[in-house]
Formats: C-alpha cells, sequence, structure tokens
C-alpha cells in the first residue's frame, strides 16, 4: 500500500522573554513587557521572518498589541525577503472569548485570522467575524492545531509562523509537536509568585520521559540578558 505524504506545515518558531525564575508577567498579570531594547529588537527581527504572527487571546486582551512587523526598516526588509510588508495575524481563542474592542482589532494593516472551536456560542463569533477576517473553527473543544497550521500552510501560504504566547498556547503547541524553534530571551528580574505564568502553562507534562527535549543551538549575552535558541524537534 503506498505512503500517503504528510501535509505541509508552517515552521514554528516560539519567542518569550521571560525572568530569571522563569516567569513571563507578574500574579496579577499586571506587568507583562519587561525587556531591553534588545529583546524588542529580537522580537521585531523574528517577525520580519514570518508569514504570520500568533498570540493567544489573553495575551491579546491583556497587552496593546497589534502583532505587526514594526517601524519602516522591518517592513523594507520583509520586502527584500520577498515577504509581504505586513504580516497576518492570528489570534487563537478557544472559546472565541477575545475581546473585539482589544487593540489589536483597531489596526488594520493586515488580516487578522481567529483560531477557535465549535465551544464558542454563535453571538461571539458574529461579533468577532465583524472584526476579524476569518474566524476559522479547528476543533469541537480543543483547537487541533496540526489542522488548523495545514489550512494556514495550504489556504493562507503560510510557511513561516512566529508565535508570542502566552503560556497556555505554547504547551499545546509543543504538546502537538509542531514547534521547531525556542528563542528564549532571559531577564535579570525575580517575579516570584506561584500563580505567576511561565512560558509553557496549560495541562504540561506528568513523567519525565514525556518532557518535550531541546537542543541548544546558539546562546550570547547582550547586556544584562541572555538570549538562547533552541532547537524543538517535531514529533
Amino acid at each position: 500500500m503506498p505512503k500517503v505524504p504528510k501535509q505541509k506545515l508552517p515552521y514554528v518558531m516560539i519567542n518569550m522573554a521571560m525572568t530569571a525564575d522563569g516567569k513571563i508577567t507578574t500574579t496579577n498579570r499586571a506587568i507583562s513587557s519587561f525587556g531591553s531594547r534588545q529583546d524588542r529588537a529580537q522580537l521585531l527581527a523574528l517577525r520580519a521572518k514570518a508569514d504570520a504572527v500568533m498570540a493567544g487571546a489573553r495575551t491579546v486582551d491583556l497587552n496593546r498589541v497589534n502583532l505587526g512587523p514594526g517601524p519602516a526598516r522591518y517592513r523594507r526588509l520583509r520586502k527584500k525577503r520577498g515577504l509581504a510588508e505586513f504580516n497576518l495575524r492570528i489570534i487563537v481563542s478557544r472559546s472565541a472569548t477575545v475581546s473585539p474592542d482589544a487593540e489589536v482589532f483597531k489596526h488594520r494593516f493586515s488580516p487578522i485570522i481567529v483560531l477557535t472551536t465549535r465551544r464558542a456560542g454563535k453571538r461571539r463569533l458574529r461579533a468577532l467575524r465583524a472584526v476579524a477576517e476569518e474566524v476559522k473553527v479547528c476543533g469541537a473543544k480543543e483547537i487541533d492545531f496540526r489542522r488548523a497550521l495545514r489550512w494556514l500552510y495550504k489556504a493562507r501560504g503560510i510557511k513561516r509562523l512566529l508565535c508570542e504566547g502566552g503560556g497556555e498556547l505554547n504547551d499545546a503547541l509543543f504538546r502537538a509537536g509542531i514547534v521547531n524553534e525556542l528563542h528564549l530571551t532571559i531577564c535579570p528580574l525575580m517575579f516570584g509568585g506561584r500563580e505567576a505564568p511561565t512560558i509553557a502553562e496549560g495541562t504540561g507534562v506528568a513523567k519525565l520521559a514525556a518532557a518535550f527535549p531541546l537542543v541548544l543551538k546558539a546562546m550570547r549575552g547582550i547586556g544584562t540578558e541572555l538570549f538562547l535558541v533552541y532547537e524543538a524537534p517535531r514529533t
């Protein structure tokens, strides 16, 4: 019986900044941006390589983000690489709870796609369809990320995808076995707090054997921060 070729998926990068104790925000989620200018430049450099930038609903709701390419020099770099001047933007909202009034929807420079599930109510879906270019249902109760990424690759031509959190979304991508790279900035701060989020929340693993393996590809210190790049072999 002939083998069925695997359907292509985008190359997935995750970029996160965390404190020395592994937190991405404070317990009350009041502080979520604490990296240096170098960390910000790293973020924009990665966006300049990606066809699309993705974030979870809570990240979009709690932060004044637009998920765009940033200043003109990064847009010029994108065009030089043969990419669209503005990246496509993706919001993951399992129950379609992301607010239609979130800052990201006020910036119309590129399409916004919302990935959700059949758990989402009709009223919420209708509200999001009024502000997003497309709302794509990809699963019953949980988002089927392999299915979603295959669709993004085929229907939208997304070959490189950058994920910017939060922790639950990162965990889901790792559990789906679709992460290629983890870019991690370690900042010289301590937040503490058992309820303060880390870079991978969600379900996680219960046994060491089930941990997600990483291979260190690069490490450099700039100022007081440490920039790490890990390879995350797909399963």
